[in-house]
């Protein structure tokens, strides 16, 4: 398979004391560019300068250089990356081509000291290489957040299932409110009736006001009795509710021990400590390694020449020097025995060791007192934040007791007052005009019933309504859980695919290279995933572990099977090469890394190499090579060669 059908363009790299280049710029085209050139000719450095280009920190920084630094100009772009010694370590700034360089470290750099190169060379786990850039954790919490999510979905469906079932007896309980309310109409339209027929003297329409006033009243304060009594019963759930709360924090309290007075500034005074006793340690530490340093340069350089800073008041070089193993000291002058100064000097490596030791033994100090600084500023926080809602909980559940007092005394007056009315009532009805009466209490009981019908229909149809849009959600809902177990799946079998995927290629590009270099008694190179089981802890888990297979001729003809510990050191270059070339095309490099680089391929012979060049060249929009003078020889001339770095 090709990786990209357009080419980038031309580019240049310029180099400042990356490796062993003090300062260089060279050009170099799509396709195949060939660093030629004898050994110890800055070709690695060169390739180590596209690395830090690309992003990689692979890098090291010329020996006698403080900082480096690389400018790529490709595709109408400038990649930059500078490099600074800060004590021991070497930072990097700069805006590179890759944000990060693991997969092209892996399967796109394929230098001496490349981790799948070397993996093949020792023999190691394959699988655990190839793999190495999966995060296999993050994978897993991604499948427990759409497990998460899915079984959201499935108690939506589940709920949706049970409201189909309810659905029938709203509607049901709808058709039955809706017969009533006819029939109450019906009956209020008939009793109306009777009361124009009887109620003509103007003595029966004041006792029907009088009546129909107290009716109303009546109406009023039982429908007000209603509310109360609601009302209370919510204050009462809610008051409830919030003791219930208040237990909870107040347990939750006691569990929250009190940090002792002081702790948290101890622990930051000791911090402080630490840092300043890390500080002197690596002061001294940096003027041992001067010292360590200035010492290895007179051993190196000892003789008359190295000692010309040594000229006394008068101008005279420092006499004295004797030939042979004498070594003129830098501190006071006379000659010692190179012995003495190199068993000094390996006394202060030692003691320099036992200094890096003891600032690394303060950092994790240091390191053990943010945490432990960190749960105690935590736990802080969480005992704040009880403390400040129970204070809340304090105010709100004083409210609702309040609150429940209040509406206690106003049910309490309202049945007084509802016991009031109705004897008034009752009085009314026992007097003579009482069938009137009570054709006027017949009709407002049933214009009471009539409203209380239609706000029992509204409630029902609004219920209905609620029901029917959750139903309306499923298609919706079903579609999103089948979308998530798809992206299950996808999750589940990404790593299985990204195996199945290596050894596919591996095997065809194996298969094919073999072929290509024809090497004698030598069939096949394979690599077989397997699956094992093996325990951790308790469990028994199944692993996959990748296989590499051999397979050779007898001069008779006969084939059968050897093992890797066979493959001769060129067997073992290629083997490594074309499994770090399955791992860029399974992991799909190519669509973030342009190029290849190769190096260290001293152990194939040039006929070899120049085939096998070709051959990964196909997969890359710029392969850079770094060959021996020899071996170059045998690679295309159509090839761009760079000899001059």
């Amino acid at each position: 398979m090709g990786v990209q059908e357009q080419r980038l363009s031309d580019g240049e790299l310029r180099v400042e004391n990356v490796g062993g280049i003090e300062e260089t710029a060279v050009e170099f085209s799509s396709g195949v560019n060939v660093l030629a050139g004898r050994n110890a000719t800055n070709r690695t450095s060169l390739l180590q300068a596209f690395m830090a280009a690309m992003g990689s920190d692979n890098v090291t920084v010329k020996g006698d250089a403080d900082e480096a630094s690389v400018e790529l100009d490709v595709g109408g772009e400038t990649y930059t990356r500078h490099l600074s010694r800060q004590g021991e370590t070497v930072v990097s700034g700069g805006d590179p081509y890759l944000d990060d360089p693991e997969l092209a470290d892996l399967f796109a750099f394929l230098l001496e000291n490349n981790e799948v190169r070397r993996a093949v060379e020792r023999g190691d786990e394959l699988h655990d290489i190839i793999l190495q850039p999966v995060d296999t954790d993050e994978i897993e919490a991604e499948i427990d957040r759409l497990v998460d999510r899915r079984d959201r979905i499935e108690d939506d469906l589940a709920e949706i299932d049970r409201l189909k079932g309810v659905l029938p007896e709203k509607e049901q309980r709808r058709d039955e409110l809706e017969a009533e309310i006819a029939d109450t109409r019906e009956d209020l339209a008939s009793v109306e009736a009777e009361l124009e027929a009887t109620d003509d003297v103007e003595q029966r329409q004041q006792q029907k006001a009088e009546l129909e006033e107290k009716l109303d009243e009546l109406s009023s304060l039982r429908s007000e009795l209603e509310d109360v009594r609601y009302e209370l019963e919510t204050e009462r759930e809610r008051l409830s509710s919030l003791e219930s709360e208040r237990a909870d924090l107040e347990a939750e309290r006691e569990s929250l021990a009190d940090a002792p007075d002081g702790e948290l500034d101890e622990v930051e005074a000791e911090i402080r400590r630490l840092r300043d006793r890390k500080q002197r340690l690596e002061s001294e530490l940096s003027e041992l390694r001067s010292v360590i340093s200035f010492n290895e340069d007179v051993l190196e350089d000892a003789g008359p020449d190295a000692l010309a800073a040594l000229e006394d008041d008068d101008g005279d070089v420092t006499a004295g020097l004797v030939d042979g193993d004498d070594v003129v000291c830098w501190t006071c002058g006379s000659a010692v025995e190179r012995e003495q100064i190199e068993a000094t000097v390996d006394q202060l490596r030692e003691f320099s060791t036992e200094k890096l030791d003891e600032v690394s033994a303060v950092e994790d100090e240091i390191d053990d007192l943010q945490a432990e600084r960190r749960e105690l500023e935590e736990a802080e926080r969480e005992r704040e934040r009880v403390q400040r809602r129970l204070r809340e909980l304090g105010d709100e559940i004083e409210r609702a007791e309040s609150s429940i007092d209040r509406l206690e005394e106003r049910r309490d007056d309202l049945i007084a007052d509802v016991e009031d009315v109705e004897a008034a009532v009752e009085d009314l009805e026992a007097q003579e005009y009482s069938e009137v009466l009570e054709h006027h209490r017949e009709a407002n009981e049933l214009e009471y019933e009539l409203g209380r019908l239609e706000q029992d229909l509204e409630a029902v149809e609004a219920e209905i309504a609620e029901v029917e849009a959750r139903i309306e959600e499923e298609p919706d809902l079903k579609a999103e859980r089948e979308r998530v177990e798809d992206e299950l799946t996808e999750l589940r079998t990404k790593i299985e695919r990204i195996e199945r995927d290596t050894v596919e290629e591996f095997n065809d590009h194996m298969e094919t290279v073999l072929e290509m270099l024809d090497y004698d008694n030598l069939d096949r190179i394979w690599l077989e995933r397997r699956e094992r089981e093996v325990t951790e802890g308790r469990r028994t888990v199944t692993k996959t572990a990748f296989d590499l297979h051999v397979v050779r001729t007898t001069d008779s003809g006969a084939a059968y099977e050897d093992t890797v510990d066979h493959l001769s050191e060129s067997e073992r270059e290629i083997t490594g090469l074309v499994l770090a070339l399955a791992g860029f095309l399974a992991h799909e490099v190519y669509e973030d890394v342009p190029c290849i680089l190769l190096d260290s391929l001293e152990a194939i012979d040039s006929d070899r190499i120049a085939k096998l060049v070709d051959y990964v060249a196909d997969y890359a929009d710029y392969l850079v090579v770094a060959l021996l003078t020899e071996d170059a020889a045998a690679v295309e001339t159509e090839h761009r060669r760079i000899t001059d770095i």
